[in-house]
């Protein structure tokens, strides 16, 4: 396959990144973060050409399992290299870097999946919003795993390792509650985008997407607003965004997984 090289490429420089990023995070090597998003933006040149390839040798924008991820993964990877320019959230790599890598070999070895024709503006709007939507949530549950393993480190006072390296627990909590605030504009943009410009967000083929992403939508609200009127925090507040990242993985995925792997 014609993308294969690019791929093999990518994932060689996403697994470079994400295990200097790693090696950081055990204080086994010093900090480079430039070199870190350096590899990341040579993989996430690569990771386009494999997408762009894939489109052209399959005639169309391609939305079946492997596609779809392949392209939302490029995604999450490019909001994060350009997030880390402003936040400290780099250290997010070591998760999504690999799973980006992943995604690449299930692009090659399985490009199948439905063709999209011409997109209206509308549908555009909703589709583009949708995967930002879900790549900003995505960044937040892992951003919510590391700051679960932070906060059980202090618990139980281990202060040394990886949590000398991760920025202060309410640098942590701050950049995570700005990960939710920026995905829920962007989530509540993408349904209601859906419910004008889509003929029936109920209809069988679209029902198990729609009432998952409302279910997210209120998970991620009800935290909002425990956080600004209740003081939720810590423990509590992971909880509830991998409660909602996993509805909303079930609700881009999901269904695609079930009709492609499951019943196929």
């Amino acid at each position: 396959m014609q993308a294969l090289p690019f791929a093999l490429l990518a994932i060689a420089f996403y697994l470079g990144a994400a295990s200097w990023q790693a090696l950081t995070l055990l204080r086994r090597v010093p900090q480079r973060p430039q070199m870190v998003r350096g590899l990341g933006t040579l993989a996430l040149a690569f990771h386009g050409l494999v997408i762009a390839g894939v489109i052209h040798e399959t005639g169309g924008l391609w939305l079946g399992l492997s596609p779809s991820l392949v392209m939302v993964s490029a995604l999450v990877t490019g909001l994060l290299i350009l997030g880390s320019l402003a936040k400290p959230v780099l250290n997010i790599a070591v998760g999504v870097f690999p799973v980006a890598a992943v995604t690449l070999v299930t692009a090659v070895a399985w490009p199948g999946g439905e063709h999209q024709g011409h997109l209206t503006p509308g549908i555009a709007v909703h589709a583009i919003s949708s995967a930002l939507a879900f790549a900003l949530l995505a960044i937040a549950a892992v951003q919510a795993i590391l700051l679960a393993w932070q906060n059980q480190a202090l618990r139980h006072h281990h202060i040394r390792g990886i949590v000398q390296t991760l920025p202060p627990l309410t640098t942590m909590e701050r950049v995570l509650f700005e990960l939710i605030w920026a995905g829920m504009i962007l989530l509540t943009l993408a349904i209601a985008s859906g419910f004008l410009f889509l003929d029936n967000l109920f209809a069988q083929h679209l029902m198990h997407k729609t009432v998952l992403s409302l279910a997210a939508w209120v998970i991620f609200a009800a935290l909002l607003i425990g956080h600004h009127w209740l003081g939720w925090r810590g423990l509590k507040a992971v909880r509830w965004t991998l409660g909602g990242g996993v509805l909303l993985l079930l609700a881009y995925f999901g269904t695609k997984f079930a009709v492609e792997v499951i019943f196929s």
